[in-house]
């Protein structure tokens, strides 16, 4: 009998997938603060590498988080309509609706700093995308606890 089965296997994915999602975030947010924090010439490298790993490394989690997380949900027969899962797809909605503008506000940076602009140009951007960060790590934090207690699913 194979000991690795396919629950197995989504169930690393799933967990590969967070762990991707998670390091990608915080790490491109050390490096983009940094390079705010340091020299225009700084935040226009740090702003096109950030913008190229959101798109290399974070879409592609995103979409294997949730195909992969609706699929283990199906096999541990936990119902749509428990607190678990409820909580569970609205934290996802929310990191979601903080991470969209989150990648605008970068290509936007990007841009401004490729054509030269100065911090003082993209200081109130910066603010916001800091803000929804912050926002979106925490409703991370408790998807993290979620996933892992299994709270109010059953």
């Amino acid at each position: 009998r194979c000991l690795v089965t396919l629950y197995l296997w989504i169930k690393l994915l799933h967990i590969l997938s967070a762990t991707v999602l998670f390091g990608t975030g915080i790490g491109t947010a050390f490096f983009m603060y940094r390079a705010y924090l340091s020299s225009d010439e700084a935040m226009a490298s740090t702003a096109r590498n950030v913008v190229l790993a959101d798109t290399v490394f974070t879409t592609p989690a995103v979409v294997v988080q949730l195909l992969s997380g609706l699929w283990l949900v199906g096999e541990l027969n936990i119902a749509l309509t428990s607190p678990w899962f409820i909580a569970v797809i609205a934290l996802f909605v929310f990191v979601g609706a903080c991470w969209l503008p989150v990648v605008w506000i970068q290509i936007r940076i990007r841009n401004l700093a490729a054509a030269g602009a100065g911090r003082e140009d993209y200081a109130r951007l910066m603010q916001l995308w800091l803000a929804l960060g912050v926002l979106a790590f925490s409703a991370v934090l408790v998807l993290f606890y979620l996933m892992v207690s299994k709270a109010g699913a059953y």
